[in-house]
């Protein structure tokens, strides 16, 4: 035994002689992903029953081989736990979903060593996270702008991780925003289909750029306000920014938005009456196939306070 390590064992399954090693260990283990066992396996951690260390995840498995995969402790995470508030939606050992506030940072950056989502999470969490890619710390595979509220998914571990990424990937998440435009569109439904990449003249801004990675945004009307609309937002893809520049490209730019927008006269003295002070941007559902279990998840957040009083104001 490798010292700190626990082992598990396992044995190729019939069906699964002629596969890549790698491929049959995982489904002889299926709370560990491929890529994590392949991480093991070329540190040494995968040893046949002849003690030899199996490093090749490519090589041909056969029926009945048995193998000893040593798990090391995961590392503790480099970011700090802090007790800071969480609003909890469903969790699960595989997964946890949350309401993020607005003013939350997700992950920790130069500007935001600590006090993000990520630290938040390290804390209610604790025990409860076997590592991703060997690091005790939550999967996080999608984000929310900082001044964005609403929900997002993080897994405990790799096997939920990997599983929530493929979804993302597949574009089979159904996330759906609620935003508050400036201007009144003048039909009831549109798509955007335009690609964005980093502005080549401001570095912090997205923009619509050919050549970018393809963004698709399905809007329709959900109620005509004061010079403004109530729309909702869903995303086929999942990019920086996606909603606030999609919106912004069709003359509709969220209100509020300090990045993508300018204050209407009509809206000025309803957002400095409110001390509104960000994009009018609400992750209101969120549904995907449990990554561990298979069976469908669906998450609805009422829009926030501040949010529902800018409704309130802008109401015609």
């Amino acid at each position: 035994m490798i010292r700190g390590d626990s082992i598990i064992a396992a044995q190729v399954a019939e069906t699964a002689d002629g596969w890549r090693l790698d491929r049959a260990l995982a489904h002889a283990l299926p709370d560990l992903s491929r890529e994590r066992l392949k991480a093991l396996m070329a540190s040494g951690k995968v040893l046949a029953s002849d003690g030899t260390a199996a490093s090749d995840p490519a090589r041909k498995a056969r029926a009945g081989d048995r193998f000893d995969v040593h798990i090391p402790a995961p590392e503790p995470a480099h970011n700090a736990a802090q007790d800071i508030a969480l609003t909890v939606v469903f969790e699960d050992e595989h997964l946890i979903v949350v309401d993020k506030p607005a003013g939350l940072v997700v992950h920790p950056a130069a500007g935001n060593p600590d006090g993000t989502l990520v630290n938040a999470l390290l804390h209610h969490c604790a025990g409860q996270l076997s590592g991703i890619g060997g690091v005790a710390r939550p999967g996080i595979v999608h984000r929310i702008d900082k001044d964005t509220s609403g929900l997002l998914v993080a897994a405990k571990h790799d096997q939920a991780h990997e599983g929530l990424a493929r979804q993302f990937k597949a574009h089979s998440i159904d996330r759906r925003y609620q935003a508050i435009v400036s201007g009144r569109p003048k039909t009831g439904s549109g798509t955007i289909d335009a690609p964005l990449a980093r502005s080549s003249t401001n570095r912090k801004k997205i923009a619509i750029v050919q050549g970018g990675k393809r963004a698709v945004t399905h809007w329709s009307l959900v109620r005509p306000l004061r010079e403004a609309a109530l729309v909702e937002c869903r995303l086929e893809t999942g990019r920086t920014h996606q909603v606030r520049v999609h919106m912004a490209s069709i003359g509709h730019p969220l209100v509020g938005d300090p990045v993508y927008g300018r204050v209407r006269p009509q809206h000025r003295q309803a957002l400095e009456t409110l001390g509104f002070r960000r994009q009018a941007l609400h992750a209101a559902h969120l549904g995907f196939i449990h990554p561990v279990l298979r069976h469908a998840l669906a998450f609805h957040s009422e829009v926030p306070a501040d949010m529902q009083e800018l409704l309130h104001h802008l109401h015609v």
